[in-house]
């Protein structure tokens, strides 16, 4: 499978196209699941903390025999992991439970609790290399919640996860993510 990336505004590219593993239960099914996407020529994984499967998502990408270099392996801090003190340490569990040294993408998964908090952590991974691109999941209630996060930001999102379809295309979502170069994952 010839990938196609898109770049983002530090310059990194993600695959366009991935696997996300939501609602795969953890274990066989999600290890197979991922090693026959990555054998099939994905090279773009997406997981979270929330969905429990990780360590199979780890295990199945160390498995695959493909350099690390070449998967691209987004996850999500859930909000009980946010705060500038505590979401260093989730990074890390979520490494450790990966079996990773760094993450390609770490979401804030949702706006509760102290997500700037988090995402100053973030910033901070961003620069010591546990991350390559950080980015905001579901910050699309309204644009003051947009904004509350994005304006002081001292790094800005790279990418920003909500829904977006034919059926669903968020075109004032669009214009807000072009106006800080920070594309859309859906």
């Amino acid at each position: 499978m010839n990938q196609t990336t898109i770049t983002l505004n530090n310059g990194v590219q993600i695959p366009q196209f991935g696997l996300g593993v939501y609602s795969i239960t953890a274990g066989e099914t999600t290890y197979n699941s991922v090693l026959t996407a990555l054998k099939a020529g994905y090279r773009h994984i997406d997981t979270a903390h929330a969905y429990g499967n990780e360590r199979s998502v780890g295990k199945a990408v160390k498995d695959s025999g493909i350099p690390r270099d070449s998967i691209w392996i987004t996850s999500k801090l859930w909000p009980n992991g946010y705060g500038e003190d505590i979401t260093p340490k989730q990074l890390d569990k979520m490494l450790e439970r990966l079996g990773l040294e760094y993450l390609d993408l770490v979401y804030l998964h949702q706006p509760l609790r102290d997500y700037n908090g988090g995402w100053k952590a973030l910033e901070d991974a961003l620069e010591a290399g546990k991350v390559r691109a950080i980015g905001i999941s579901d910050f699309d209630f309204d644009d003051e919640l947009f904004n509350s996060i994005v304006e002081p930001a001292r790094i800005k999102p790279q990418m920003f996860q909500i829904e977006c379809h034919p059926y669903a295309q968020r075109e004032h979502w669009q214009e807000m993510a072009k106006k800080y170069d920070i594309q859309i994952e859906c």
